[in-house]
């Protein structure tokens, strides 16, 4: 079922949508990121962690499968899980003290982590468009997600 489904024209507004998406998340939650290679989950990232006020680089960490972010008042963890071998890889890395209920853990390729990881607030799934933008389905799976979602309306 899909909750919400936004269309952005091109990275600048696809990383536009991830600034205001992180307004709706209010610093805190479990995002998954789901698509092909190049659809853009990186470049979503991006735009909510500028949302939060980050402005250095923001790269997918592919090879060190995590990426922390301090920010005032709030730790991003942004995962790529794309070379993930093993799931129990991450039982090794100490997973479970990346989801804490004060932190915002947005994960790329998460179907390689099932099923160590906790349950997505809120699943995001980007693919190509036809006229050459992206399409992004928004899907609310918790209490919280719904709520983040409905702020997302406006």
């Amino acid at each position: 079922m899909t909750d919400l489904t936004l269309a952005a024209a091109d990275a600048d507004a696809q990383e536009a949508l991830g600034r205001r998406f992180a307004a709706a998340l209010q610093g805190h939650g479990v995002v998954w990121l789901e698509g092909e290679l190049g659809a853009g989950k990186t470049t979503f990232a991006r735009g909510i962690l500028r949302g939060y006020g980050h402005a250095g680089a923001v790269k997918s960490p592919t090879y060190t499968l995590v990426e922390p972010y301090e920010l005032p008042g709030l730790t991003i963890y942004h995962f790529d899980l794309y070379r993930l071998t093993d799931p129990e890889e991450l039982e090794l890395m100490g997973i479970r003290d990346y989801f804490r209920p004060d932190s915002l853990v947005l994960v790329e390729w998460p179907e390689r982590g099932a099923p160590l990881l906790p349950r997505a607030d809120v699943v995001i799934t980007i693919r190509a468009s036809q006229n050459g933008g992206r399409e992004l389905e928004f899907v609310a799976l918790t209490d919280y997600g719904h709520a983040v979602l409905a702020a997302l309306r406006g």
